[in-house]
């Protein structure tokens, strides 16, 4: 019998710390949730990972595969505006850039517009004079002179990382990489260039992205170190790889060459498990719910898989206003965002109206029930005092939360509206509900898709007490409540491939490309990412290309992605398609999103994409037996949607119900990390992996 093969993952929220060890072999799970500390996170890391490790009597030898990490430090970082000591080298002349930023109003007539201060400001931006035509000829290189006065400058300005961001470098580096190398060598301070951290055309998105890369340098950077420092010294014997924005996981080196590509690193661990869900479940179509304890994420599961963007907003100064933070160019999965978590604290607008979020208690300190200081309610406290919580079995009954605080808490916000706590409970419930169902709604038409019908998957510690809520909101007839739900974005990480997606703009009309100088262009990305791969810990033969371009007609201003092949494990092909072919998948999804192509018009080839990638390993968890009829272990009053009067419904353990038991709502359904609530008018049947499929309607004839 072979020994145990564990799999440990990392997952760092906003306000707990999710932590999954899986033996890869027998398909066992131990979990655990512990509060997330923000000022020194490694801390919330060693608290979970020594409990998984108590409770499945291991030591931390027995973990020799990879430790798969995602984390939210360079979203917080960015957000926060707590980044690193960086700064910022660009041509003479274009100092300003991140203050002008590309001139567009995200609100045209506020007159009084915000916009978050850059991540570099432009005291710490150094110009140097150098230039690069577009056609990548170097005009003027930079002189000794001139580098000397660039480092003396960056040495007074006590930098800890430097970007470097220079006019036309897509095109050609070489005065880029000869000022980073000069930076480096003089300095020892970690430098990044905009060739390496987002080759595209635009200036002002690849110098934000640069920017934002070399501040998150110094955040990413020693926490890293400090990790993998005490994973060696406790005996882990697996390296650590990192979860990326574009559901993809790399070394911990590469990521901290290129920490902007986590920045959106635990949600889209969370759409690679609802894909691989999807798989399971044999749907082709599946919402994601993602509910934690700062934001609620949706993203919708298409033909298998989810969609991916190549620019993603980070630190906006308005929330739900698209425009007003930092357009980074990293591909990322497509998912919405909002704030509605379990700390979104309610209150009371200039008219008299109830309002949730995006706000939030965090985890520090948290809730008002949660004891640490907390004054303002928040969603937990609002399901707390209608009775869908049990303060005393939180976590387990490790962390008990304060019912009688939060019954106060609601009680103050309800002296202005005329309400008692159950009514602001109520109202707060419903209102963070409507609110995450209006941003899926929305995430859904902006793809093209209704989401009536759609299946819905729900995750997070909150998702699976607000599921049924939304999922009526968005007539889907179906939710699913997989086993250890709380933590599934950690566990997505252990199914997602080593993949890393590649870009490079060299603008050309697709009938004048010139087909070496544009394999010479691939090349060079499929040397970079097989370089990645390699360091991940995968084999040259399992690495797989994905082709794709952004195209447009002659004499547009934007592009549309088009993907036109992908290579078999091991094939070496240069490019897998003709022009017409490219033309042809061009014109199709232009007309697709516009609803007609352009004939007789020219097209052109904007930037060239490569998705490099190595499949996960199947990885099963352990399924549950077969049991009988479900039975409640406890009755406690409940409020369930807009009706005030409690109802005396029954609370189900989940470790009880085996596959095959039904039962019907309302009730709730409690594990340690969260319960799933199960709303008048559902029904539930226990699935073979211990998912609890819950329909609207009678499953029983």
């Amino acid at each position: 019998m072979s020994s145990p093969d564990w799999r440990l993952a990392v997952d760092i929220g906003g306000t707990f710390t999710d932590v999954v060890l899986l033996d890869a072999d027998s398909g066992d799970v131990v979990v655990d949730k512990t509060l997330t500390t923000p000022r020194n996170p490694l801390e919330g890391v060693r608290t979970g990972v020594g409990r998984v490790l108590e409770r499945a009597q291991l030591r931390p030898s027995d973990v020799t595969a990879p430790i798969v990490h995602a984390t939210t430090l360079i979203t917080n970082a960015l957000i926060e505006g707590k980044t690193g000591r960086a700064g910022l080298v660009t041509t003479a002349g274009f100092g300003d850039t991140l203050l002008i930023r590309d001139e567009h109003r995200y609100d045209m007539y506020d007159l009084q517009i915000e916009f978050p201060a850059p991540p570099i400001p432009r005291d710490r931006t150094v110009e140097i004079a150098e230039r690069t035509a577009a056609t990548g000829d170097v005009v003027l290189a930079p002189g000794d002179e001139a580098l000397r006065a660039v480092v003396d400058e960056l040495r007074a300005l006590e930098v800890e990382s430097v970007g470097v961001c220079l006019l036309n470098s897509y095109v050609d580096a070489t005065n880029e990489r000869a000022v980073a190398a000069f930076v480096e060598r003089e300095l020892g301070v970690p430098v990044c260039i905009s060739a390496d951290v987002s080759p595209q055309i635009r200036e002002y998105p690849r110098m934000v992205t640069t920017a934002c890369n070399a501040a998150t340098m110094p955040v990413i950077g020693p926490y890293l170190d400090e990790l993998q420092t005490w994973l060696a010294g406790e005996g882990f014997g697996g390296s650590v790889l990192m979860m990326l924005s574009n559901g993809g996981v790399v070394s911990a080196d590469d990521a901290a060459r290129v920490p902007i590509r986590l920045v959106e690193s635990g949600p889209a661990a969370g759409a690679l498990a609802g894909t691989w869900f999807a798989e399971r479940l044999d749907v082709d179509r599946l919402l994601c719910f993602d509910m934690g304890g700062t934001t609620a994420k949706a993203c919708l599961i298409d033909g298998g898989e989810p969609e991916l963007t190549n620019v993603f907003e980070v630190a906006r100064a308005y929330r739900f206003k698209k425009g007003s933070g930092f357009p980074v160019s990293v591909p990322s999965i497509d998912l919405v965002e909002i704030g509605a978590g379990g700390g979104s604290l309610a209150w009371v607008d200039q008219f008299g109206l109830l309002k949730v979020g995006p706000e939030s208690a965090g985890a520090e300190p948290g809730p008002v029930s949660y004891g640490r200081g907390g004054t303002v309610p928040a969603v937990t406290d609002a399901d707390v005092v209608l009775g869908l919580l049990d303060p005393g079995a939180f976590l387990g009954g490790d962390m008990p939360l304060d019912g009688d605080a939060a019954h106060a808490a609601a009680a103050q916000i309800g002296a202005a509206l005329g309400l008692d706590a159950v009514g602001v409970a109520a109202g707060i419930h419903e209102i963070v509900n409507q609110n995450m169902a209006a941003a899926a709604r929305m995430h859904a038409v902006e793809q093209g898709v209704d989401l009536r019908g759609v299946s819905m998957i729900a995750f997070g510690g909150a998702g699976p007490v607000h599921a049924c809520g939304v999922a009526e909101l968005l007539e889907s007839d179906t939710v699913v409540f997989p086993v250890n739900a709380s933590v599934l974005s950690a566990f997505g990480t252990l199914v997602s491939p080593v993949r890393i997606d590649l870009a490079r703009s060299m603008p050309r009309r697709l009938d004048a490309i010139d087909p070496a100088e544009r394999d010479d262009l691939l090349d060079d990305l499929r040397a970079e990412g097989r370089r990645v791969l390699a360091a991940a810990g995968s084999s040259d033969d399992a690495v797989r290309f994905r082709y794709g371009v952004d195209c447009r007609y002659a004499g547009q201003g934007n592009e549309v992605t088009v993907w036109v092949g992908e290579s078999e494990p091991g094939d070496e092909s240069a490019w897998p398609v003709d022009d017409d072919a490219v033309l042809a998948a061009f014109e199709a999804e232009y007309e697709r999103i516009f609803g007609l192509a352009i004939p007789d018009v020219g097209v052109e080839v904007v930037t060239w994409r490569l998705s490099v990638s190595a499949d996960a390993e199947h990885l099963t968890p352990e399924g549950v037996a077969a049991g009988g009829d479900a039975r409640p272990v406890a009755h406690r009053p409940m409020v369930f949607g807009r009706a005030m009067t409690p109802v005396d419904a029954p609370v189900y353990e989940r470790h009880r119900l085996g596959a095959g038991a039904t039962f019907s709502g309302p009730c709730v359904v409690e594990e340690r990390e969260t319960t799933a609530v199960i709303r008048p008018g559902w029904d539930v049947e226990v699935g073979a992996d211990g998912s609890l499929i819950a329909t609207r309607g009678s499953i029983r004839a």
